[in-house]
């Protein structure tokens, strides 16, 4: 998961910069992440469901959101799709008895050698 919440910050600072086309791809590199760990972590000891249920019931109309706003280039939509979305991998942590881990919007680009503007 490590590289979800990597992809999560980029997409993050990608949209804040309105630099679309790199928020699409971190936003496909997240999707391709979430069928990873559907396909090599199908299950969970205390998840309440199998994890690629959880995934689907959870956060596919976040996904959908972020996507419908980084192609209509909407900054405001983005944001609040983003919320949205990062809630969704809040609630999907609750869901499989990972509460305690805890995403948030990134405060601080940690990626320096990286230019985020279009």
């Amino acid at each position: 998961m490590t590289l979800t919440q990597m992809r999560h910050a980029k997409l993050w600072f990608a949209g804040q910069t309105a630099n679309w086309p790199l928020a699409a791809y971190e936003l496909d590199e997240l999707r391709e992440g979430l069928q990873d760990v559907a396909t090599f972590h199908p299950t969970h000891k205390d998840a309440t469901l199998p994890i690629p249920a959880l995934i689907e019931k959870i956060m596919t109309d976040p996904v959908q959101r972020v996507e419908k706003a980084i192609g209509a280039r909407d900054g405001n939509g983005f944001t609040q799709a983003f919320d949205a979305l990062t809630e969704a991998c809040n609630a999907c942590h609750r869901a499989s008895n990972f509460g305690f881990n805890v995403v948030t919007r990134p405060s601080a680009n940690p990626y320096s050698n990286q230019a985020f503007q279009p």
